[in-house]
């Protein structure tokens, strides 16, 4: 086991190295201009540009650029800004180059707020999907279930941002019951009231997948032999159903909820945009129309960690349920 482990960590170290190469060259070498934009069009003459660039650090050879973000990753780093030095201390993600902050102050005073917003979502579409899943798979082949699984089919191949635009449009109408989210800057009492109208429909969305993956897997535990072994001995079809069935149905389940809440740890873009939640997806979005490099660099990086350690934790939970993984 304990080699299994080391192993699944070396390949977690390549794959985040990989990322953070190619990240960077992506762009530092062919993203925007931050300086273009940090440059008045009135007065933006190709000396003021050549200014802008030389106070970013943006002039120096790539690889020198490259070698000190690398170390300060692990270090800290003092960064020459526009004339004055700001420290940045590991991990150092580089400052931002319009607040002039450390990305990493920027990116984990917004982190608490996605946190919040994949927790609650995470418990609508398990809980809602699985039970679903669960009674599709008992009805199975009735009106029931094809209604529940053909709702939930056609809920789900309803482009997201379109219903989360039009559930964004009636909930302004019911602000009292669905208020809009605030800064995690007033406490957490008064920032969890305006993740109630994201929470139901990104919840609810997330769920039809998992009321699939549930009712397939729970078929094909009813039809094990000890299923039918556990029914003949006389045991209520309840007990059957979540003590024998569900347990062995559930696995595949939790491996995929295990990569889903690594996305939505990484930022839900179009949800944290539709709804002004103020975590490191809209963070990303508005980085990414500013060409603040060091920010959306950041939060790449925060999601390869974050998907990196996610997949190692399924991976190891999966090989103490399945002893076969440890030896693929």
């Amino acid at each position: 086991m304990l080699t299994y482990i080391l192993r699944r960590l070396g390949l977690a170290f390549t794959v985040l190295l990989a990322t953070l190469v190619s990240a960077f060259l992506l762009f530092f070498v062919g993203g925007g201009d931050p300086a273009q934009v940090m440059c008045p069009e009135q007065r933006c003459t190709p000396a003021r540009l050549a200014q802008i660039r030389q106070s970013l650090g943006l002039d120096r050879p790539l690889a020198v650029q490259f070698s000190e973000y690398f170390s300060g990753l692990f270090v800290g780093r003092d960064i020459p800004y526009a004339g004055e030095t700001i420290h940045c201390s590991a991990p150092c993600f580089g400052v931002s180059f319009l607040t002039r902050r450390p990305v990493s102050e920027e990116i984990f005073s917004r982190f608490p707020a996605t946190v919040l917003l994949t927790a609650g979502v995470v418990v609508i579409m398990a809980v809602v999907g699985v039970l679903i899943g669960v009674l599709a798979s008992t009805v199975r082949g009735t009106a029931l279930d094809r209604i529940l699984i053909g709702g939930s089919q056609v809920f789900g191949a309803i482009p997201y941002y379109v219903m989360a635009l039009i559930f964004a449009l009636y909930t302004t109408r019911f602000h009292s019951i669905f208020p809009q989210a605030t800064s995690m800057s007033g406490g957490v009492l008064q920032f969890l009231p305006g993740l109630i109208a994201p929470w139901i429909i990104l919840g609810l969305v997330s769920a039809t997948g998992y009321t699939r993956y549930t009712r397939n897997s729970m078929l094909d535990s009813l039809s094990m032999d000890y299923v039918r072994t556990a029914r003949s001995k006389g045991i209520s079809e309840r007990k059957v159903v979540g003590k024998h069935a569900l347990r062995a149905a559930l696995s595949p389940v939790v491996t995929i909820l295990g990569l889903d809440i690594a996305a939505l740890l990484s930022g839900t873009l179009v949800t944290e945009r539709i709804f002004e939640i103020d975590g490191i997806g809209k963070l990303a979005l508005d980085a990414l129309f500013r060409s603040d490099l060091p920010i959306i660099l950041g939060t790449v990086l925060m999601t390869a960690v974050i998907v990196v350690t996610m997949n190692l934790i399924v991976d190891v939970a999966y090989s103490f349920v399945d002893p076969r993984v440890r030896l693929s």
